[in-house]
């Protein structure tokens, strides 16, 4: 090699290691911290949408905010989730504003969601509702102290931030989680219809049968953090005493196993129109024993899982995050003088009737202006993705994302950063019921935080040579 070569050679391979140097992290780096905080209400408090005219009569199980912290060395992002029923918007930004002073983490890159828990406590949720009955002093004071209790969340999970290597595998559980919203025979859509119920003819949407579980462990092998998410209602136990519902027996089976070291965090998917009752099956449903049986099953499918993780590639952690303007559902002014009488007769009103003049309430008090909600996307490296999403969204909508995206496994978080109404599809806007009732938002909405997501997805996705195969979703028979 002559002088000239040897200088040139010399040369590469410093320009070689200049880049390895300022090339992004990757998923082999990672550092990932935990961190559970109790976030008990007082007794008294009333429960989740103020359904029970009583308070609650204490805790059945303890509830947390449970933060994951994940840092590459040149990213740090958080994730929340709450065993609550939704976290409000005003909520969302408080926290992530104490978040960013604590720890420096951008408000942007921080995603806190709710497991819909419809056992947790009543939140202050700025609407209609509790403008006209007035806001409960407990629920009032509650609300006001989750963002500190969220904040300290992620702070003490960046103290406990350690080297962990990432695996990735997805399950199928079609047993689980069922529509309820069915074709009847008079043409008309139902919702929870009841069991056995000889009129119905046939479910109309599809569920997401997917179980995706994401592991996190030490360099030594010591288990961290089960990231698990599956779409169903939370909506099983009843009763006025606050608990996790499936989401904490969940997390209390795999402990089990694990130890209780590892932390599971259980994310609700796309289920705005989902929950556990099984129409053609005569059993009662209802109570903490059904959240037993519920949590038991998916905690055996997540231990199934476990023999199919694999090392999920090496890649950067990225995130990226739109407020999109959704329209407002039309509500004319005749329809908010009967919401104002309706709301006069209080219970003697129907549930529908009800439902319907809170929307219409909820609408009007936008003064024309439309709805904004947030779309993040979180990415790490070319296997995984979260997408979340506000509101009570429809599974198609999320089967829809999962769909296009480019990366292997993708996970859609719902009733993240702030909720404010169901997300129905498109086409359920012409089948009716409850939720489309209830909807805050117009036709259409879904798929404009739809576009959204899938375009942040290709933003975000690796190149060509490093892209997984579409996600294959598969539907099964009802």
């Amino acid at each position: 090699m002559t002088s000239g070569e040897s200088a040139r050679h010399t040369c590469c391979i410093l320009l070689a290691l200049l880049a390895l140097g300022t090339s992004p992290a990757l998923a082999d780096t990672l550092r990932v911290g935990t961190a559970a905080i109790n976030i008990n209400p007082p007794v008294g408090i009333p429960l989740a949408g103020y359904y029970s005219p009583r308070g609650s009569e204490g805790v059945l199980e303890d509830l947390y905010a449970k933060a994951v912290v994940l840092d590459d060395g040149q990213t740090r992002a958080a994730m929340i989730v709450c065993d609550l029923i939704t976290v409000p918007r005003h909520t969302v930004l408080a926290a992530r504003k104490q978040i960013e002073q604590q720890t420096k983490i951008p408000g942007g890159h921080v995603m806190i969601s709710a497991t819909h828990t419809h056992t947790g406590p009543a939140v202050d949720r700025k609407s209609a509702r509790d403008e006209l009955d007035g806001i409960n002093v407990l629920v009032k004071k509650y609300t006001e102290e989750l963002p500190a209790k969220i904040a300290q969340s992620v702070s003490e999970a960046c103290q406990r931030l350690v080297p962990v290597q990432v695996s990735c595998a997805r399950g199928q559980e079609d047993r689980l989680a069922f529509t309820r919203r069915f074709w009847m025979k008079d043409g008309t859509v139902g919702w929870n219809p009841g069991k056995n119920n000889p009129n119905i003819i046939r479910p109309v949407s599809p569920i997401d049968p997917e179980v995706g579980v994401v592991y996190f462990q030490t360099t030594d092998a010591r288990p961290v953090l089960s990231y698990v998410n599956y779409a169903m209602h939370a909506d099983t136990t009843g009763g006025l005493k606050c608990w996790p519902d499936f989401p904490g027996v969940l997390a209390r089976r795999l402990a089990e196993v694990k130890g209780p070291e590892m932390m599971t965090m259980f994310a609700n998917g796309a289920c705005g129109n989902l929950n556990h009752i099984n129409v053609q099956w005569s059993d009662r449903q209802h109570g903490p024993e059904e959240a037993i049986r519920l949590g038991t099953i998916l905690a055996g499918d997540v231990l199934k899982i476990y023999m199919d993780l694999k090392p999920a590639a090496a890649g950067p952690l990225a995130v990226r995050s739109e407020v999109v303007s959704l329209p407002l559902a039309p509500v004319t002014e005749q329809e908010v003088a009967a919401a104002r009488e309706i709301v006069k007769r209080g219970s003697q009103a129907k549930f529908l009737e009800q439902v319907q003049a809170y929307k219409a309430l909820d609408v009007a008090a936008r003064k024309g202006q439309p709805w904004e909600a947030e779309v993040q996307v979180m990415t790490l490296g070319p296997d995984l993705a979260w997408v979340a999403l506000s509101g009570e969204v429809f599974v198609e909508l999320g089967l829809s994302i999962k769909a296009a995206s480019p990366f292997r496994q993708t996970h859609i978080v719902e009733l993240a950063n702030g909720s404010f109404s169901y997300i129905p599809n498109r086409s359920a806007y012409a089948e009716g019921n409850y939720e489309v009732i209830s909807a805050r938002c117009g036709e259409g909405s879904g798929e404009i935080m739809v576009e959204a997501a899938i375009r942040m997805l290709a933003e975000l996705a690796p190149p060509a040579d490093q892209a997984a195969a579409p996600q294959k979703i598969i539907e099964p028979p009802h």
